[in-house]
């Protein structure tokens, strides 16, 4: 029998480096014999990646933001990550809905009870339960720290220019959710170097049974 489809997300502040490691663990389950859908959030299809240049450089109210962010979702799920795990494939997600609940719920402080709407809304199918990843990673960083690692490094987005008192909103956000649903999440020290970083997660995904702990660095 073929293995069923995998729904891994990545979640973090901006900086944190969780783009970083999503190419590693693509080609240790690809060595597995498995096809891997790498893909992201605000992004992921053509209309959601025209609907992510708005978000990330457009100025908007939190719930325009919002609204635009799980349209682009839907879009995503339909046309590409719900497809991709009826194939069986591993789908690898930079972001998924926790950063909804992150940067425009605990950022932006928008109606958290008005995310959740939108949440069932959109990743909710008939009869279906509420699609969510099968594992969120969380790469938890300081804030001070992700601002030095992001200084420099481009020219900031919506997001990235933002103030350390935003995005220390967003990290209490993301542990309010990983306190929620703590079966589901993963947390990651990304605090430390980036060997130390990696061996945490192939601990996690060797933890699960999906990979073999050496093989997912």
């Amino acid at each position: 029998m073929s293995a069923p489809g995998l729904f891994i997300s990545f979640e973090g502040i901006d900086g944190a480096g969780k783009s970083s490691h999503i190419d590693g663990l693509a080609q240790a389950f690809m060595r597995q014999g498995r096809t891997v859908v790498m893909t992201r959030e605000p992004g992921g299809t053509e209309l959601a990646e025209k609907l992510r240049e708005l978000v990330l450089h457009q100025p908007m109210d939190p719930l325009t933001e919002a609204l635009l962010i799980f349209a682009g979702r839907r879009d995503h799920l339909q046309q590409v990550i719900e497809p991709a795990l009826s194939r069986g494939d591993v789908v690898l997600c930079d972001r998924f809905t926790d950063a909804s609940f992150a940067y425009q719920g605990a950022g932006r402080g928008f109606d958290l009870q008005v995310l959740s709407t939108l949440e069932q809304w959109v990743q909710k199918s008939g009869s279906a339960a509420l699609r969510q990843p099968d594992l969120t990673v969380w790469f938890d960083l300081p804030p001070a720290v992700a601002a030095a690692r992001l200084a420099g490094a481009r020219a900031p987005d919506r997001f990235e220019s933002q103030p350390e008192a935003f995005f220390s909103r967003v990290a209490a956000g993301y542990a309010a959710r990983a306190a929620a649903s703590p079966q589901r999440f993963a947390r990651i020290d990304a605090a430390v170097d980036r060997a130390d970083v990696a061996r945490q997660v192939a601990q996690v995904f060797a933890g699960r049974g999906w990979l073999a702990e050496e093989g997912a660095r």
